[in-house]
């Protein structure tokens, strides 16, 4: 256990020091709402992060207050002089700052940093084959929160819990779509419409692996059974396929997630909130994941991970078109009520690692399945 910390004279002694990092687009989702109550209760939450994708726009869009530490890489070569600018920098302030936690999904910077100070440090984690970042992180974290369906066992640093990063910021606690995103892309109320999401493939667990080959047949399939095509092409979508990459306000495409009639998805994240939202969701990846699998349990989530994946996932996306929507609606009930709102767990993490005698103690490990 690391050393505590006593708080400056006259302050609060139950007031904590809280150091966040940001280093991707959905690390400023999770954290959103958890940092909101943190502050909400007096605590000194500081937010650090590093350029990447639209990071730094939703962070303003949200109002968090933060400062930017590094810029982005534009591969994986720089991705490592890159993080050690954004560690370095990182240090100097949270130094200045004395934490009580460090927390972030990932969390190599964070478990570096803590390590170094000799203070606690939190890491969220769902992603069980992103190995370079497991094996450059953990070693260095106090505690690592998966969620239940993790497939991993990290020993009694692991703190499992039922739920999905997704249910942090998508919980019906927390988001409630507005319909009037749909203005913003051109489509009426009555309009069925299908969100396609490509992913770049640049990222660390990507190396060796390719999505669609021809990703206008997809699109040509989908008009076909009768819905608009929506695209989000994490980078430049292909040349033939321009006219259909839709634009909005980042913050919002989780409500055309929510109102979609079905989303086919090469990224695990974006499968999950659109299953986590109640919308059918078919995940085409070689790279299968513990959470992903379990959404399809409950079959909001369909996954195709094999040799005929493209052609297998666009037909399951064309057919669940053709069941009721109530069908969605009761299996997104089932699953609220078998988790939880991240955002209290998250919260009550932080809170009970800084200050085990004060709040409550951490949650336990709990089974797979309630």
């Amino acid at each position: 256990m690391r050393r505590r910390r006593d708080n400056v004279a006259g302050a609060d002694e139950s007031a904590l020091r809280v150091v966040i990092t940001i280093q991707h687009p959905g690390h400023v989702h999770f954290f959103r709402h958890p940092i909101s109550v943190l502050r909400s209760r007096g605590h000194d939450v500081h937010v650090f992060a590093r350029e990447n994708d639209v990071a730094i726009e939703l962070l303003e869009a949200y109002g968090i207050d933060h400062e930017v530490l590094a810029g982005e890489s534009n591969g994986l070569f720089s991705l490592a002089a890159v993080q050690a600018t954004y560690e370095m920098r990182l240090l100097r302030r949270a130094r200045r700052i004395d934490p009580h936690v460090i927390t972030a999904i990932g969390g190599v910077a964070a478990a570096h940093i803590a390590s170094v100070l000799n203070t606690e440090s939190l890491v969220f984690y769902d992603t069980e084959h992103a190995s370079l970042i497991t094996s450059l992180g953990y070693p260095f974290a106090d505690v690592i929160c998966t969620p239940a369906c993790y497939r991993d066992e990290l020993g009694s640093k692991q703190v499992r819990y039922q739920g999905y990063h997704e249910l942090a910021y998508l919980h019906p606690n927390r988001f409630e779509p507005d319909r009037t995103v749909l203005e913003a892309v051109d489509l009426d109320p009555d309009d069925p419409f299908a969100v396609v999401r490509l992913s770049s493939w640049g990222a660390s667990h990507d190396v060796g692996h390719e999505g669609f080959e021809k990703p206008a047949r997809i699109v040509d399939r989908l008009e076909e059974a009768g819905v608009q095509v929506l695209l989000a092409a994490e980078g430049q979508p292909p040349a033939d396929l321009k006219s259909y990459q839709f634009s909005t306000a980042p913050e919002r495409m989780h409500d055309l997630l929510a109102l979609a009639d079905v989303v086919l998805s090469e990224g695990a994240t974006t499968a999950a909130e659109a299953a986590v939202l109640g919308t059918p969701s078919v995940y085409v990846n070689p790279l299968s994941l513990g959470y992903t699998a379990e959404l399809e349990e409950y079959g909001l989530c369909f996954e195709y991970t094999g040799r005929l994946r493209h052609a297998r996932g666009v037909e399951r996306a064309v057919s669940v078109l053709d069941e009721s929507p109530a069908t969605w609606e009761r299996r997104r009930e089932q699953l609220l009520e078998d988790r939880i709102d991240v955002t209290e767990f998250v919260t009550g993490q932080i809170e009970a690692l800084a200050h085990p005698r004060t709040f409550d103690q951490p949650a336990q490990s709990v089974p797979d399945h309630p």
